[in-house]
């Protein structure tokens, strides 16, 4: 059965919010590594700058959920534990990891919502505008990785396959539940 456009721009909403908010809560767990473990000034610096940018879209995503009267989805409470722990747990392991977690995460959501802003019809220019200017931040703050160290070199590789596996797993998920 072919879903209407009004199910699939739900369904984008959806797990946009929960992405957005995912991403809010890795940083929340890389600062809090940086803020008691491992103390990187420099580093915690870049990750604000960069939450600041999941705050602003998580915060649009929140009000289209709202004006739109969609349901969020069921698994926010384990994606707000899971992000937490992978940003935690990234950032302990070291900078390098941290970076990685970032730019392996922001790679799945560059490729997610250009297919989105590919789907959404011109009757949701804004919508399909905002997506864009998201996904700009999104590619900025992989470049930014790269830039701090990421890498996908021997062990690296695993992480990186594991993290985009887990996050293409949580949008599958939240799209529909």
């Amino acid at each position: 059965m072919q879903k209407t456009n009004k199910q699939k721009l739900e369904e984008f909403i959806r797990v946009d919010h929960a992405g957005e908010r995912g991403a809010i809560k890795i940083y929340e767990g890389q600062l809090l590594a940086l803020n008691t473990i491992i103390k990187d000034e420099t580093l915690k610096k870049k990750i604000e700058d960069m939450k600041k940018h999941e705050d602003e879209h998580c915060s649009f995503f929140e009000k289209e959920i709202k004006k739109r009267n969609i349901s969020p989805t069921k698994f926010l409470p384990l994606w707000d534990l899971l992000g937490l722990g992978l940003g935690f747990g990234s950032t302990i392991l070291g900078k390098k990891a941290a970076m990685l977690c970032t730019a392996s995460v922001e790679e799945v959501i560059d490729e997610h919502y250009l297919n989105q802003i590919n789907q959404i019809k011109d009757d949701e220019k804004k919508l399909r505008e905002k997506i864009k200017k998201f996904r700009q931040d999104e590619i900025d703050h992989k470049d930014i990785a790269y830039e701090e160290g990421a890498t996908k070199k021997g062990l690296y590789s695993v992480m990186d396959k594991v993290i985009k596996t887990g996050s293409r797993i949580a949008i599958n998920i939240s799209e529909k539940i």
